[in-house]
Order: structure tokens, then C-alpha cells, then sequence
């Protein structure tokens, strides 16, 4: 758990990999719905305040609020 840190710290350029969510079972089911579940490898477009996180998961575009970011753990690939 210690080379983990919170999606919205990453900066812009970096390809993660989702390790796990911190929150409860609508969130968890909110972002399995959109495919990003442990283990899925992400790539961050823009993390800048204020502002949506955008990633590029499979060669779609998703933004996702800071808040929600800060509830995905991830780890660098």
C-alpha cells in the first residue's frame, strides 16, 4: 500500500495502473460501469485544478471530477 497515491496527484503524461477504490458500493459500481476496475492501466491527459481529471482508458476520453479522483488509488506502471 505504500507506492500507492491518489488518482488526481498524478500529473498529465503518466500511465497508471488502478489498484483499488476507497469508497462505497455505488462508487465502486459507478466506475466499474465506465471500466475502470483494479487493474485497468490508465493514461493521464490533464490533472490541472481546478478542473475534471481527463484520462484515456482504451483509447477513450474520460474526465472525472477531482473528488471522485481522489477515491481511486493507483500505482505507476
Amino acid at each position: 500500500m505504500r507506492d500507492l497515491m491518489p488518482l488526481a496527484m498524478v500529473g498529465p503524461g503518466c500511465t497508471v495502473q488502478i489498484a483499488c477504490v476507497r469508497g462505497g458500493m455505488r462508487l465502486q459500481r459507478r466506475l466499474a460501469d465506465m471500466g475502470l476496475t483494479p487493474g485497468v492501466v490508465v493514461s493521464v491527459l490533464n490533472s490541472q485544478m481546478p478542473g475534471p481529471v481527463i484520462l484515456n482508458l482504451r483509447g477513450s476520453r474520460l474526465a472525472l471530477g477531482h473528488g471522485m479522483t481522489m477515491r481511486i488509488l493507483v500505482r505507476t506502471v
